[in-house]
């Protein structure tokens, strides 16, 4: 498997225009892109101000073919089994609301769950009478597999699970939650959000019936970007709960067929410049190597986790048997605020987060308010040694 070498990281910053003014630690949020998606997102709309939108869209089918054959091949998955979104969220509800619960149907989740993804069940469990089950965590904070499969049984509608949660760098064991939902039947949702373009993905591995994830976060595409990847099986059950004349096809007056592929959960409109952006991006995280990406990232994370245990009132939240590259810590005295001030006075860019982002996680561990730097391969020990120095010097 090919690594980062120093000449790698140094060619890295070189094609990212943002590493020459600050050290960007919120890549689980947004990061920063390679000047290529740039130039791929200005030059669609310098075509389409020359040639119209219709007609650059018309004159660009070939591209964006390529690019549903790019993420498939970041997934290990068929170009029919892609869907290109707006958003990672759009991408999941595409699925979730898909499922026709009815009272009773169980919905399984993990305990680090996300706001947008809870909201949803709840939503659902009101209207619908479906029940909502948190599966309980192991010893090291992640989805206990055990537990899970206890928990199996015919009201199980589906199990849906996010795979890095936004609170911290914990992992959730995706292959082991797809082995026991491939062999219970039960349709599984994986919300890899925050795990494309950081972790080596695979969905023949995990088993997964449907992954939803974005561009704007380690892959390094623009903001207003999702893809979708959904297993035929999936398909052949259960029809998206909204269509138009992209998704489907007004065959008669009274009838209408819907499209067989993934892109039956797209819809038509949507921005020709930035499916653009999210091609190059993938493109050149392929052109990286995944393992690679993931070597240098779990890497560089665990260098941070290491030095911020080291200063005095600093606590990291992080879990799980396996880690990654977001890095959750809170400094006793000192406001999230007040912390994300300092570093960002001193070029340093990080996020924060609160106890609505994942209320099953905050309150089952009481975690307080906490500052999340997310760490990307082009990141440098120079610049961790930076965010430390100030997290200490306050």
């Amino acid at each position: 498997m090919a690594t980062f070498q120093d000449t790698d990281i140094r060619r890295a910053r070189d094609e990212t225009p943002g590493c020459a003014r600050l050290a960007h630690f919120n890549n689980a949020g947004s990061a920063l892109p390679p000047q290529v998606v740039t130039d791929a997102v200005i030059d669609y709309v310098r075509d389409e101000a020359l040639n119209g939108g219709y007609e650059t869209a018309a004159a660009s089918i070939g591209k964006f073919a390529a690019v549903y054959s790019s993420i498939a091949r970041l997934l290990g998955a068929d170009a029919d089994d892609i869907a290109i979104t707006d958003s990672a969220t759009r991408s999941w509800q595409a699925i979730f609301y898909a499922i026709p619960f009815q009272a009773g149907d169980k919905i399984l989740t993990c305990r680090s769950e996300y706001a947008s993804n809870a909201i949803s069940y709840l939503q659902i469990a009101k209207k619908t009478g479906a029940l909502v089950e948190v599966v309980d965590d192991d010893e090291s904070g992640q989805l206990d597999v055990e537990d899970l499969k206890r928990r199996i049984d015919g009201d199980v509608k589906l199990i849906a699970v996010t795979h890095v949660p936004t609170q911290g760098g914990l992992v959730n064991p995706a292959e082991e939650i797809g082995a026991v939902a491939e062999a219970a039947g039960i349709p599984f949702l994986l919300d890899a959000c925050q795990s494309a373009g950081q972790l080596d993905l695979d969905v023949r591995r995990i088993r997964c019936d449907a992954l939803s994830g974005t561009g704007r976060k380690y892959l390094r595409g623009p903001r207003g970007t999702g893809f979708l990847y959904v297993h035929p099986r999936f398909r052949a059950r259960f029809e998206p709960a909204m269509l138009d004349l992209h998704s489907a096809v007004w065959t008669s007056p009274e009838t209408y067929e819907v499209d067989p592929t993934a892109k039956r959960y797209e819809l038509w409109e949507r921005s020709g410049a930035l499916v653009a952006g999210l091609g190059a991006a993938v493109d050149y995280a392929l052109s990286w190597g995944l393992p690679a990406i993931e070597q240098r990232v779990v890497a560089l994370a665990a260098l941070l986790r290491t030095e911020l245990r080291k200063l005095d009132g600093v606590t990291v939240h992080d879990q799980g048997a396996r880690q990654c590259g977001l890095v959750s810590f809170s400094v006793a005295g000192q406001s999230t605020a007040r912390v994300k001030t300092r570093l960002a006075d001193a070029g340093i860019n990080v996020s924060t987060l609160s106890r609505e982002s994942a209320q099953y996680d905050f309150t089952g561990r009481d975690l307080p308010e906490l500052v999340r730097a997310s760490v990307h391969y082009y990141n440098t020990e120079d610049e961790v040694s930076r965010l430390c120095a100030v997290v200490s010097g306050g």
